[in-house]
């Protein structure tokens, strides 16, 4: 699966690498950690925002947008894991989009792409990111 993400902020990161986390969710009041590893690939940014293609290793409950969080850039639009107190980066879509995903049947290749949506191509337009 692959990923497309527009962030909060500049992400301080390499332009390639593998985001590995412990996340803490709790479950009957019983804390659980479980190890979380995202390979990332930075597609654009600027001091403003992050454009990021993500490509989970591991299959957490709300994985990249915790990963994000953790790193300080939460994802635009983010009502639950929002790391900006900034009102104006509060925008009414997650910018959050699935971009594409492979798998095998018969040893078949298959491949399936989703174009993103206006809102997240007007979004990347207004923060001045390129796709």
């Amino acid at each position: 699966k692959t990923y497309l993400a527009i962030c909060n902020g500049e992400l301080i990161l390499n332009d390639k690498g593998i985001l590995k986390d412990d996340l803490i969710r709790f479950e009957n009041k019983k804390k659980i950690v479980e190890k979380a590893e995202t390979r990332y690939e930075i597609l654009d940014k600027n001091n403003n925002a992050t454009f990021i293609q993500l490509n989970p290793i591991t299959g957490r409950k709300h994985q990249l947008r915790k990963q994000l969080f953790n790193l300080g850039n939460s994802i635009i639009g983010d009502k639950k894991y929002n790391s900006t107190n900034n009102s104006k980066a509060n925008n009414k879509n997650l910018m959050l989009h699935s971009y594409e995903i492979k798998f095998k049947i018969n040893e078949i290749k298959h491949t399936f792409r989703a174009t993103p949506p206006n809102y997240f191509r007007d979004t990347l337009k207004a923060k001045r990111l390129n796709f």
